[in-house]
């Protein structure tokens, strides 16, 4: 089996080496290829993984390269975790929209629509590669905003499947705090990539999640940075995502007042590509768990082997509405439990989305419709038409400006500007 990661520079990408190692019964990968332009990081990329492998008695090769073409010919499934533009486009993502009194953010808002429009073009001219070198191949998009780049490959007719780490989190999260096993942890998770809620716990087919709120409230609210009192009159748990659009003002307060996650993140980087180079090193380090993106390899794996092995169990993926909620387009892409086998994922029946769930829904949907069509398409007016649909910004002077900013910010990303 041959898998390709793209984006396998990433600082991140050990953990997914580990995840790789550890759960080797369920996904023998006999080669991994890792493809970066960036060629100082992949050597030391590369060689970690190596030592991972190596130290935990993987038998599989890994190779590293900055051939895209070479690395996708001949793989059973490509994943996808590039970031267009690095940490100093994320930067500017999340720091440009304060200006106007709106969110920064890489995956929402202004700066998420920044992301899209950079990264969907070139997504898609891999996506282009890996269906011309093995029509076959799954593609594992792990790339934000998943649930725009995931639509962008299905309307192209790829074998594509989007995955976010929310849903393995809660999972994790859940279950430690009912002393049961993860796998025993099933959620209710509905919505959209980045913005969903966990409606129901079920263990056994009981739902927890009443218990769960009642003794557990005050420490979800904390680490969701919403308030107790919210959760408990929802009796839902929802992302952490919520908060850019049930705290928007106060967010934006924060925002104005500390140092951006990129910078942030680029500063645990640098640490970590340190690190990196010890050729002692032989496993990922604890810093790792600052970077983010926990349980992504287990995720990740869980994903390419259900899909590789034809299981047919119940995993939360990105995926094509296809009717699972009604008030939605069937090209729409939520993020839903599904049934994961070898000819792709199909939605568990849903239950009826209470109004105050769908109304934010359909309203993203629109957006990221309007997103994918600017990314596609590009022009000044598509940038304006989508920033005008977005429930962050929705105000004629904001959108205005901002894609005079979005547009000033990432020339050099978009041909049409």
């Amino acid at each position: 089996m041959k898998l390709t990661v793209v984006g396998g520079g990433s600082t991140y990408t050990p953990e997914l080496i580990d995840g790789f190692a550890r759960l080797r019964d369920s996904l023998p990968v006999d080669e991994l290829v890792l493809v970066d332009p960036a060629e100082d990081r992949l050597a030391l990329i590369g060689g970690l993984a190596e030592r991972i492998f190596a130290k935990q008695g993987h038998p599989g090769r890994i190779r590293t390269t900055t051939d895209v073409d070479a690395a996708v010919d001949g793989a059973d499934a490509v994943l996808l975790q590039l970031r267009v533009g690095g940490q100093a486009a994320r930067n500017q993502d999340e720091t440009w929209p304060l200006e106007c009194g709106c969110v920064g953010q890489e995956t929402t808002g202004a700066g998420g629509l920044a992301k899209a429009l950079r990264t969907v073009p070139v997504v898609l001219d891999i996506a282009d590669k890996v269906r011309a070198a093995n029509p076959d191949a799954w593609i594992i998009d792990f790339t934000n905003p998943v649930g725009i780049v995931t639509r962008a490959l299905l309307s192209e007719g790829h074998k594509a499947v989007g995955l976010c780490n929310v849903a393995i989190g809660f999972q994790r999260r859940f279950a430690r705090l009912l002393d049961v096993a993860p796998e025993q942890v099933a959620l209710d998770h509905v919505g959209l990539n980045h913005l969903t809620w966990e409606r129901a716990v079920r263990v056994d087919g009981v739902d927890r999640l009443p218990e769960l709120l009642a003794a557990h409230v005050g420490e979800l609210a904390e680490d969701l940075h919403l308030p107790a009192e919210l959760l408990l009159q929802l009796g839902v748990v929802p992302s952490y995502y919520l908060r850019y659009f049930y705290a928007h003002d106060e967010v934006v307060r924060e925002l104005l007042e500390k140092p951006s996650r990129a910078a942030e993140v680029a500063a645990i980087e640098k640490q970590l590509l340190d690190l990196y180079a010890d050729p002692a090193l032989d496993e990922k380090p604890a810093l790792l768990e600052q970077r983010g993106g926990a349980y992504y390899s287990e995720a990740a794996v869980a994903l390419a082997s259900s899909l590789l092995n034809d299981t047919g169990d119940v995993q939360v993926v990105n995926t094509l509405n296809n009717g699972a909620l009604p008030f939605l387009p069937d090209d729409a892409v939520i993020e839903v439990p599904a049934t994961v086998g070898a000819t792709g994922t199909t939605p568990l029946p849903i239950a009826p989305l209470e109004p105050l769930y769908a109304g934010l829904v359909a309203n993203v949907t629109a957006y990221e419709n309007l997103a994918l069509e600017a990314a596609l398409k590009g022009g000044a007016d598509r940038v304006f038409t989508a920033l005008l649909a977005h429930p962050l910004v929705g105000q004629i002077e904001y959108a205005r400006a901002l894609t005079d900013q979005l547009i000033a910010h990432n020339r050099e990303h978009l041909p049409w500007a």
